[in-house]
């Protein structure tokens, strides 16, 4: 990937802000299971760093992909994971298809106050039956007069409890399940929305919420693009979804080895450092390999994306990569800092607990798997394909 003056000029932009307006108060925020995500997003979008792919006429500044990746890896300097990944529901997980394929209505009323931080959105996906089988989602939308009238539950909601609207994925007809669904722009002061926080084992500083929806009215107009397209659409938001939580990972992966590297280096046992066993540096060199084995296929995979290519395959790959890569680099530090790698507080034992999710949410491992799979044809019923 060539990486040019501007995007340079866009990492030092958000590695600043990132120093100067988040790790300071990751602590606090983690404590306190939430951080202000309407004051961090208002910030970020007089910056313009919340529409950088997006269309100006908007409020967007019209880049391509990459430049919005950059942003990504950078945000991946926080001191957790909550943070980046809040940012990233409202950058790159709830908008893309509202920017690709809205009306000038729903991109007025939800895509430019999102833009410059004046609103807070959210994705409404998974529900308490289906996370990665998205084709199981059981949520109605049905029409009434000029309005869409909605029941169902959403659950794993990402900025769920302080979103002001929700790009939700409902079933809108009887149809076959991958063409009965539609994205719906859902503002969520609606009268039947109710919800209810959900807490985790880590990801502390990103609220995550159960919504009900109990006859919500919304006008039909705040559809995202065609009706029935719903389940097409969210899988395209989903390959940018998978590459943001590629990118976001690296920069945090290389601070736990450097991290680790320190302390390693400092601790005695047994008359020497920690660091000079064999075993202990080698393992860290190969953990260091893998990082910038996962740098260069998600970079190689946002620079397909951005030419035009369908980076499914790819994109499966980096997810896949990051999940695993995220268990096994931030087990193997944790073990090498002791009895301090298990304190509360530890960076290593924040990541251990954040990183977690990386399998889990966005497509499961298992869901990564069976696309490659599939795109490989090693599925019964694929074929075979040899790959030059």
């Amino acid at each position: 990937m060539h990486f040019t003056a501007e995007h340079e000029s866009l990492r030092r932009t958000v590695a600043r802000f990132v120093e100067t307006e988040l790790n300071p108060h990751v602590d606090a925020w983690e404590a306190a299971e939430g951080f202000p995500s309407h004051d961090v997003l208002k910030k970020m979008g007089d910056l313009g760093l919340l529409g950088v792919k997006y269309d100006p006429d908007y409020g967007g500044l019209g880049l391509d992909f990459s430049y919005s990746m950059v942003m990504a890896e950078e945000l991946g300097a926080c001191h957790c994971g909550g943070v980046p990944m809040a940012i990233g529901v409202h950058t790159d997980m709830c908008t893309p298809a509202l920017n690709r394929f809205g009306s000038d209505h729903v991109k007025r009323n939800f895509l430019a106050p999102s833009i410059s931080g004046d609103v807070v959105g959210c994705l409404g996906v998974s529900e308490p039956g289906g996370g990665s089988d998205v084709a199981a989602v059981r949520t109605i939308a049905r029409r009434d007069g000029g309005d869409w009238v909605i029941s169902g539950t959403k659950m794993w909601i990402t900025n769920g409890m302080e979103a002001d609207w929700c790009c939700l994925l409902a079933n809108t007809s009887d149809g076959p399940p991958h063409r009965n669904k539609s994205l719906i722009c859902v503002p969520m002061d609606a009268k039947g929305i109710t919800r209810q926080k959900i807490r985790k084992i880590g990801m502390h500083s990103s609220d995550t919420a159960q919504l009900f929806f109990d006859e919500v009215r919304v006008p039909q107009e705040n559809l995202i693009g065609q009706e029935g397209m719903g389940f097409t659409y969210q899988m395209l938001q989903f390959q940018e979804e998978r590459l943001y939580s590629a990118a976001s990972s690296l920069k945090g992966f290389d601070r736990l080895i450097d991290l680790t590297i320190d302390y390693t280096g400092q601790r005695q046992a047994f008359g020497k450092p920690i660091l000079d066993n064999q075993v202990v540096h080698f393992r860290l060199a190969e953990l260091r390999t893998e990082v910038e084995a996962l740098r260069a296929l998600t970079w190689s995979a946002i620079e397909q994306h951005v030419a035009g290519a369908d980076v499914t395959r790819l994109a499966s790959m980096a997810k896949l990569k990051t999940g695993r890569l995220a268990r096994e680099l931030t087990d193997s530090c944790l073990q090498y800092w002791g009895g301090m790698g298990y304190t509360a507080d530890n960076p290593v034992s924040r990541a251990w607990r954040d990183t977690r999710l990386v399998s889990i949410g966005a497509g499961a491992d298992e869901i990564m798997l069976g696309i490659i799979a599939k795109l490989e044809g090693t599925l019964p019923g694929t074929g075979n394909r040899a790959r030059g």
